[in-house]
C-alpha cells in the first residue's frame, strides 16, 4: 500500500458567483499565484504522478492559465455536485494509485499537512481518510459523525443536520485520500436528495457498505482549509499567505522592517542580508541578491537587483537588471530593458527604458534615457533627454565611455557620441559627435535691455495686486 503512486484530482469547476467577477473564482490571485495554482503547486510537492483538474465555469480561461504544466483536464459540462465533478476527473486516472481530492479555491493548504494525511491513511491501511478540522462554530460545513469509539460513521451536510448534529464542532474539509477503487465506487453515487446532486461525501457510506475502514485526520490549524468564496475571504487568504511568505524569508536571513506592510509574491527570490524597508512590493520573477537594500514604498516587478545594490524609496523597477553596488532613486523609474552595470548611479526622477548603462555611469537627476547604450563612467547631466521617438518609430542612440553630457541636453536619435566627448549644457544634438570632440548646439545669447520693464508695465494692474516686489521695482525704474 505504501508503494502505491499518488494521483490528485483538483475540483475547480464552480462558478464562484459570490466573487461577482468575470474572472473564474479559482483564477483570483493570492500572493501572486492563482488560487488553483497553489493547489497544483502543493500536488507537485507531494510528488503526484497524475494531476487532473476538473473545469467547468470559465473552463477555457482556467485551462489556458494552467497550460504547459503537464496537467490533465476534465470538463464538468453540468455542475451536478461534487460527486459528479470527481467522477469526471477520476475517469482519466489509471486506477492503480491512491487518489487525493483537492480544491481550486483553498490555497492555504500546506504540503506538510497533506503528507501527514497520506502517511496516516497508509499506516492505518484505510480505504478512505477524511481531512477534518474543528471550529467553535462550524456553521456552513458538513459535520463529522463518530461512534462511541471515535470511529467515523458518516458526514452529515448542514441542511440535513439535526440541532444536536449542528452543535458538533468537527467539520468536513472536503479533502479526501482514497484507495484505487474510488472511481468505481463514485459511479454508484445517487442523486436522490433535495438538491438532486451527486455528493462526494456519499463515498464514505459506500466504503462502509463494502466493509472497509474509514479514518479521519484532524487539522491542527483549521485556517488551512479556508476557502475564498468572496472578496473578503480572498483578502483574508492573501493576508495569511503574505505572513507565511515574509516569515519564511526572515527565517532565511532577510530583514523586513515592517512585515505587515510588505507584499512579496511567492515567486520572488531574496538572498541573505537583504533589507526591505516598509511598504516594499516585490512581484513576479524578481531576484534580490545578498546585501541589497530596497527602500520604502518601492515597487519591483520581474527584475534583478545585484548584490549590495541600493534601491532608494519610491522607486519603480519593471523587467530591469541592476548591477552589484549600484544605487537607484529615490523616485526613479526603470522600465523594461533597463540594464545597469556595476556601480551605476541613477538619481531622483530619472527614467530609463531599453537602456544599457555600463559600469560607473552616473545620471543624478531629471533625465529620460530611452533606447540608448551608454559607455562606462559617462556622466549624464540634469535634464538630459534622449529623444528616441519621431512620432512613428523609435531610434537607438549610442554614447561612448567617459562622455560628459552637460545639463539640459537633448540628443535627437539616432545619434552616436564617441568616447571622451563633451556636450555643452543646453545643446540640442542633431549630428554625431566624434571621439574626444566637444559639441555645442545652442543659439547665441542676446540680451535685450529694458525688456522686463516694458513687459511688466503692460501688466501693471496685475503686478500691483499680486506681485508687490515687482511693483516696487517698477516704481524705482520710473
Amino acid at each position: 500500500m505504501t508503494d502505491r503512486p499518488l494521483d490528485v484530482v483538483i475540483l475547480a469547476a464552480g462558478a464562484g458567483t459570490r466573487m461577482k467577477s468575470s474572472l473564474p473564482k479559482v483564477l483570483h490571485p493570492v500572493a501572486g499565484r492563482p488560487m488553483v495554482g497553489w493547489t497544483v503547486k502543493v500536488a507537485r510537492e507531494l510528488g503526484a504522478r497524475d494531476i487532473v483538474v476538473v473545469t467547468g465555469h470559465g473552463a477555457e480561461q482556467v485551462e489556458a492559465a494552467l497550460s504547459g504544466q503537464n496537467l490533465q483536464f476534465a470538463r464538468q459540462e453540468q455542475q451536478l455536485g461534487t460527486g459528479h465533478a470527481f467522477l469526471a476527473g477520476a475517469g482519466q486516472l489509471r486506477g492503480d494509485g491512491d487518489v487525493l481530492v483537492l480544491y481550486g479555491d483553498t490555497p492555504l493548504l500546506r504540503a506538510e499537512t497533506l503528507r501527514e494525511l497520506l502517511q496516516g491513511h497508509r499506516a492505518a491501511q484505510s480505504a478512505m481518510t477524511v481531512l477534518t478540522g474543528e471550529l467553535p462554530d462550524a456553521t456552513g460545513y458538513g459535520r463529522i459523525i463518530r461512534d462511541a469509539e471515535g470511529r467515523v460513521l458518516r458526514i452529515v451536510e448542514e441542511k440535513s443536520a439535526t440541532a444536536e448534529e449542528k452543535a458538533i464542532r468537527e467539520f468536513n474539509s472536503g479533502v479526501y485520500v482514497m484507495d484505487p477503487r474510488s472511481p468505481e465506487l463514485a459511479s454508484l453515487i445517487r442523486n436522490d436528495n433535495a438538491a438532486g446532486e451527486y455528493y462526494i461525501t456519499d463515498l464514505l457510506e459506500l466504503y462502509r457498505e463494502a466493509g472497509d475502514s474509514i479514518h479521519a485526520y484532524k487539522l491542527s490549524d483549521a485556517d488551512e482549509v479556508m476557502g475564498a468564496n468572496d472578496r473578503r475571504q480572498l483578502a483574508e487568504a492573501e493576508a495569511v499567505m503574505r505572513t507565511r511568505v515574509t516569515q519564511a524569508h526572515m527565517k532565511a536571513g532577510v530583514t523586513i522592517q515592517a512585515p505587515e506592510t510588505v507584499r512579496i509574491e511567492d515567486s520572488v527570490q531574496l538572498g541573505q542580508d537583504v533589507t526591505l524597508e516598509p511598504g516594499v512590493i516585490l512581484l513576479g520573477d524578481t531576484v534580490i541578491e545578498s546585501g541589497a537594500l530596497i527602500g520604502a514604498y518601492s515597487v519591483i516587478r520581474s527584475s534583478r537587483v545585484g548584490a549590495g545594490a541600493i534601491i532608494k524609496p519610491h522607486s519603480v523597477l519593471e523587467e530591469a537588471d541592476v548591477g552589484a553596488g549600484s544605487d537607484v532613486g529615490p523616485f526613479a523609474r526603470l522600465r523594461p530593458g533597463s540594464v545597469l552595470g556595476e556601480g551605476v548611479h541613477i538619481g531622483n526622477f530619472v527614467e530609463t527604458k531599453n537602456a544599457q548603462l555600463a559600469a560607473g555611469v552616473k545620471a543624478g537627476h531629471l533625465a529620460y534615457l530611452g533606447d540608448v547604450a551608454i559607455g562606462a563612467e559617462t556622466n549624464v547631466g540634469a535634464g538630459t533627454i534622449v529623444a528616441n521617438f519621431d512620432g512613428v518609430n523609435k531610434h537607438q542612440t549610442s554614447i561612448g565611455a567617459g562622455v560628459f553630457i552637460g545639463s539640459n541636453t537633448t540628443l535627437i536619435a539616432p545619434r552616436r557620441v564617441g568616447d571622451a566627448a563633451f556636450i555643452a549644457g543646453g545643446s540640442a544634438i542633431h549630428e554625431d559627435i566624434p571621439e574626444g570632440a566637444m559639441a555645442v548646439a545652442r543659439g547665441k545669447q542676446r540680451n535685450v535691455e529694458g525688456w522686463s520693464r516694458r513687459y511688466w508695465l503692460g501688466l501693471k494692474d496685475k503686478v500691483d495686486a499680486k506681485l508687490p516686489w515687482l511693483s516696487g521695482w517698477l516704481k524705482k525704474q520710473g
